[in-house]
């Protein structure tokens, strides 16, 4: 499972001319769900997402997580993360995890979230040609490897 995570002053997604999600100050986490992946993988995002320390403290310093600034998430589903470019110049998604069982991935790990403390838990919608906005931070941007973590 992978995470692009961008530290964002405000984000928002917009599906057919409507906002469907919005935070400000935060994270937009850009989510792929991988073939084999499992809510193992999803529980080490979950915990990890959070805490990650990459606002400022006083001192300038990234010192602070989403929970100590009281931050918001929004959480887009993003299949093409998967993606593997190795061969040609198409990606190939053959890596992704079938729609059904990346949908409930996808939930488990919103909700996990939810219930992590974050202030507010805002999504896309599953499936759907989304238009995302964010005014990006930084510009601060993580990339978090599901396999990568302990």
């Amino acid at each position: 499972m992978k995470a692009a995570i961008q530290r964002v002053k405000y984000s928002n997604v917009v599906v057919e001319q409507q906002e469907i999600g919005a935070v400000n100050q935060g994270f937009l986490v850009l989510l792929g769900v991988e073939d084999g992946d499992t809510k193992a993988e999803a529980d080490k995002l979950i915990k990890k997402i959070p805490v990650l320390r990459i606002f400022e403290d006083e001192n300038g310093k990234m010192n602070l997580s989403c929970l100590d600034i009281d931050g918001e998430i929004l959480v887009v589903s993003q299949f093409t993360l998967c993606a593997d470019c190795s061969h040609g110049r198409r990606p190939s998604f053959i890596g992704s995890a079938p729609p059904d069982v990346a949908k409930s991935l996808y939930e488990y790990v919103v909700d996990g979230l939810k219930k992590s403390g974050v202030k507010k838990v805002a999504t896309g919608e599953f499936g759907a040609d989304m238009k995302v906005s964010l005014l990006n931070d930084g510009p601060v941007t993580i990339i978090l490897d599901s396999k990568d973590l302990k």
